[in-house]
């Protein structure tokens, strides 16, 4: 913010800037035509950076090129190719299509293709023979018409919601069929036809699935496993971070948040891998069902593994994980309260945060080594950090409102008036006294005491300092006029009303106190779900 209290400034281009001094210098600081366009360079520092993020991208790669090149033999040489002939195109099709990242992915997909094939070579030779005895007029038609209706029923059947994990199955079935009714229609042999690009679509899938498992396996429930943990250390670390940054920050820079309104913070990196467990739904979800289809392998040697499991203790998770946002919210707002309150309460918001992160730590750490351990002490230590933070926010709620008196006033002119006004007190008393013990000494009654003057008419405001105001009050939080105090010359009524914004502020700190006390709250159903994968999943103790 500059200027006045209120008035924002988002500096886009700088920031645009940056990011592009940043490319420049990451690229050698060269373009490839002079128009700001990333160089050769640039890029494949870029790609570089992508594959040493995640080695197993190179590893897919290579083994996807490996599958293509021995399903591509077959027509390379002589006599594979005078077995299948053309339909050996399906292989190379089958290989590129059914190849996933991970093996229970591929055996999924597999699964699909093969019985989408199977289903499509059946109705494709059933309707077929059904054409050609219905004769050559009717032949078309009846083509026509299965070919309408297959498309219709497999297209309504994937969007049913207890099939949608076979859709890739029903587009199978839909254009396998179509190929296999249409050439055998022209070719006058649809089982000979039939028969032929199945075998080239099994040896594709043989080969895929061969390579895929044999050549550098990537196993999804190791990533679902891997993936879960990150989520509990990036949670962890995320609160924390949060928690320190609002202690330690003295509340003098406001122009953070506006600078920062697209989720731009470059000094909170365990923020931004929060935001990623946060978005990870998806991403669980897949790796669990392509999970369920991988044989026992590492340290996951039983059938039916409870990988749901897994997604539920995702779920959990980032349901705490909300409480951390809600947390960072605070951190940027701009009502915070002053950084002497902050600290008043630093040492038990403080043993809070570690006491939980320290737990969320340790339930991480169990299922990335898959023991059971006792988590009830760090659990009762949680309980009672919060209960001495809970107590010690009531203990001095009164540093959190203003109900004391307002202080006086130290202008002299506040001072004489005040004085003034005692001195008229006492002597209206006097008067009143003498009155009522020597009335009878009095002969004539007293004299009436002259009425006070109206107060002079307030001059009405203009328009043009009417919209001044308003534009004013648009522009400043709460709704009220920034230079108030200016105009009003400092008032009590001035007074009452600032420190009821300082007390709005200060309510601040129990916002986030109160978020942080329902973390820990929330951390027993994340106990309990872990707890749940434990025993499901026969962890060692």
């Amino acid at each position: 913010m500059n200027g006045k209290k209120g008035s924002y400034e988002i500096d886009i281009p700088t920031t645009t800037k940056a990011k592009q001094l940043e490319s420049c210098i990451k690229s050698g600081g060269h373009g490839s035509d002079g128009g700001g366009s990333p160089s050769f360079k640039g890029w494949m520092w870029s790609v570089w950076e992508f594959a040493k993020e995640d080695s197993n991208r190179v590893k897919f790669s290579l083994k996807v090129g490996l599958a293509v090149l021995l399903v591509s033999l077959l027509i390379l040489f002589r006599a594979p190719y005078e077995v299948f002939g053309t339909n050996i195109i399906w292989s190379i099709l089958t290989v590129a299509i059914m190849f996933e990242y991970t093996v229970g992915a591929t055996f999924n997909r597999g699964f699909n293709r093969a019985l989408g094939s199977v289903l499509a070579g059946i109705l494709g030779i059933a309707i077929a023979q059904l054409a050609l005895n219905a004769g050559r007029i009717a032949e078309p038609y009846i083509i026509g018409v299965s070919i309408f209706l297959i498309g219709t029923i497999t297209s309504f059947m994937k969007l049913w919601p207890p099939l949608v994990q076979y859709e890739y199955g029903f587009r199978v079935i839909l254009f396998t069929y179509c190929l296999i009714i249409v050439s055998g229609y022209r070719m006058g042999n649809p089982i000979r036809t039939s028969m032929d690009r199945l075998y080239s679509i099994a040896l594709g899938g043989i080969v895929a699935v061969l390579v895929n498992v044999l050549v550098f396996p990537i196993w999804a429930g190791e990533q679902l496993h891997k993936e879960l943990v990150k989520s509990f250390d990036s949670v962890a670390d995320s609160l924390e971070e949060c928690v320190r940054k609002y202690l330690q920050d003295d509340s003098s820079d406001y122009s953070e948040f506006s600078k920062n309104v697209v989720d731009e913070f470059p000094d909170e990196p365990a923020y931004r891998r929060c935001q990623k467990t946060l978005n990870s739904s998806a991403n669980l979800e897949s790796l669990a069902i392509a999970a369920k289809w991988e044989p026992p392998h590492g340290n996951f040697r039983h059938f039916f593994y409870p990988w749901s499991e897994y997604v539920k203790v995702g779920a959990v998770l980032r349901y705490c994980a909300y409480e951390v946002m809600a947390l960072h919210g605070v951190l940027h707002s701009e009502i915070r309260a002053p950084y002497n309150l902050r600290v008043t309460f630093q040492s038990e918001i403080t043993e809070a945060t570690r006491q939980a992160a320290e737990l969320v730590r340790r339930l991480g750490k169990d299922i990335s080594s898959m023991k059971q351990s006792v988590k009830t002490s760090l659990l009762k230590k949680a309980h009672s950090s919060t209960e001495r933070l809970q107590y010690a926010i009531d203990l001095h709620s009164y540093l959190l409102t203003c109900h004391s008196d307002p202080p006086p006033d130290p202008s002299p002119s506040s001072n004489s008036n005040s004085k003034l006004l005692s001195l008229s007190l006492s002597l209206s008393r006097a008067v009143s006294y003498n009155l009522s013990d020597h009335d009878h000494q009095l002969n004539d009654p007293p004299l009436p005491l002259p009425l006070p003057l109206p107060p002079p008419p307030v001059p009405a405001e203009s328009y043009h300092e009417m919209m001044r105001k308003q534009m004013k009050r648009l522009h400043s939080w709460p709704s009220r006029e920034v230079d108030a105090f200016e105009e009003e010359g400092g008032g009590g009524h001035s007074l009452a009303r600032m420190k009821a914004l300082d007390s709005t502020a200060a309510l601040s700190l129990a916002t986030f106190t109160s978020l942080l006390i329902e973390f820990v709250a929330r951390l027993d159903y994340l106990v309990e779900a872990v707890d749940q994968l434990a025993v499901m999943a026969k962890f060692n103790h």
